[in-house]
């Protein structure tokens, strides 16, 4: 099939690729010259496993182009999936749907015979009804149906996740959408991925609950590790007890600083704002997202309490800026409140991350960008574990030793086990277990 991607950022550049790979013809637009310049030379604008790779494959195979054009792309298109950015606006928190709107208009003016408009991007519920009315009111001859086809795919695994699903969800009723919308995705048939057919407002819906569930369960198990360090107990002993039971599940028990990310934060705001609009408030979700921002800077005070309440004059070194490994995104990172707040306690603050240090820089202001692990452990009086990218899971203590004026390991992640830190003449920090 003919598939045309509108916008070439995380989610469109994954699924153009991905949706190459299975044998059809994709073209990905994107009105950033630069960028579509860059990926025509093969530089990808994103850190992503696997993915300079799968985008280089399926150029030379032909099957995956990019352009600034929107209008022949879309003329040719069986699919135009809907991938430009939907970030929380200014003043309400709630998603600004400017680009979806503005993609709709320019999709309508291009539509030449029955074309499925896709919502890749994630929206709240009744985006797709009023991108459907946005189409209707552009180009009243147009033959087409709006789908919504919400993404779920995880930073660092997006390749893996798009081949090899838990599920797709697809919302439409109509019927001719949902052949198209099949065979999109015929090629995942041998995997056996589910595919749920439902209205388009429900699989609106379903993206942002599972959002917001997931979200829930980080700052359940955060909170329970805060109780857990006070009675003397173990989170990961208590997350893997729990976990055990089939209904709730290991995944998302893991305790740490606090979720960041392009989803998780901006996408429970803009479900809270929903309800509210709606006279359904969720009180759940609203005290997640109020947890999780207040406890980011609250780490700041778990460094200062491992170096005796005071960080005046001291150095403090970070392994780990992305709010995740294996990705360089550095939005609503738990680094960047964390890094503030030591330097407002009056620390001086060095920082390493394997690939996320180019997106900091903008980001954050007064630190000292450094080469590698040990680098950025000189002359520190505490080590401090963000992001437990696997380059910092068998670090050398012995030479973090000579190089740090204090010994003082804050593990954010628990990447180590207590023990094994201890024995080496370290001061040993974690989240959820007693304190060694």
């Amino acid at each position: 099939m003919r598939v045309a991607m509108i916008g070439t950022g995380y989610v469109g550049l994954v699924s153009g690729a991905c949706f190459a790979d299975f044998g059809h013809e994709v073209v990905c637009v994107d009105k950033d010259k630069a960028k579509i310049a860059a990926l025509g030379r093969g530089e990808m604008p994103i850190y992503e496993p696997g993915l300079n790779d799968l985008v280089a494959n399926n150029r030379r195979a032909g099957r995956l182009k990019f352009t600034t054009e929107l209008t022949d792309a879309v003329a040719a298109a069986n699919a135009v999936f809907i991938a430009v950015g939907t970030p929380s606006r200014r003043g309400d928190g709630f998603a600004d749907l400017s680009f979806v709107h503005d993609a709709a208009r320019e999709i309508a003016r291009a539509l030449d015979g029955f074309t499925v408009v896709i919502t890749k991007s994630t929206v709240p519920v009744g985006t797709g009804d009023e991108v459907e009315r946005i189409v209707r009111e552009t180009r009243r001859d147009a033959d087409f149906a709006v789908v919504s086809n919400p993404e779920f795919l995880r930073e660092g695994a997006a390749i893996q996740d798009f081949k090899h699903p838990d599920r797709i969800v697809i919302g439409t009723t109509d019927a001719r959408a949902r052949e198209v919308m099949t065979e999109l995705y015929r090629p995942l048939y041998l995997n056996r991925s589910p595919i749920l057919f439902s209205e388009r407002r429900t699989a609106e819906l379903i993206k942002y609950a599972a959002n917001a569930f997931l979200a829930t369960k980080i700052t359940f198990i955060n909170e329970i590790a805060d109780l857990a360090e006070k009675v003397g107990a173990d989170v990961q002993e208590v997350a893997r007890g729990i976990g055990l039971d089939n209904r709730i599940g290991s995944k998302f028990l893991h305790a740490g600083p606090g979720y960041g990310g392009s989803c998780f934060p901006k996408d429970t705001v803009a479900l809270i704002k929903t309800a509210q609009d709606h006279a359904s408030p969720l009180r759940i979700v609203e005290a997640v997202a109020a947890v999780n921002d207040a406890r980011k800077r609250a780490m700041a005070r778990k460094v200062s309490a491992a170096l005796g309440g005071e960080l005046r004059g001291k150095t403090v070194a970070i392994l780990g800026l992305t709010f995740k490994p294996n990705t360089d995104d550095m939005r609503e990172a738990p680094s960047i409140p964390l890094i503030t707040a030591l330097q407002d306690m009056g620390a001086k603050v060095r920082v390493y991350d394997p690939v996320g240090m180019e997106q900091a820089k903008s980001l954050i202001g007064n630190i000292t960008f450094c080469n590698d692990s040990y680098s950025c452990a000189e002359g520190a009086s505490a080590l401090v574990i963000v992001t437990e990218w696997e380059q910092f899971r068998a670090l050398d203590f012995d030479r973090l030793k000579g190089v740090m004026v204090q010994h003082v390991l804050v593990d954010l992640r628990n990447v180590y086990r207590p023990d094994d830190i201890t024995r080496h003449g370290f001061v040993y920090e974690s989240i959820g277990r007693p304190r060694k």
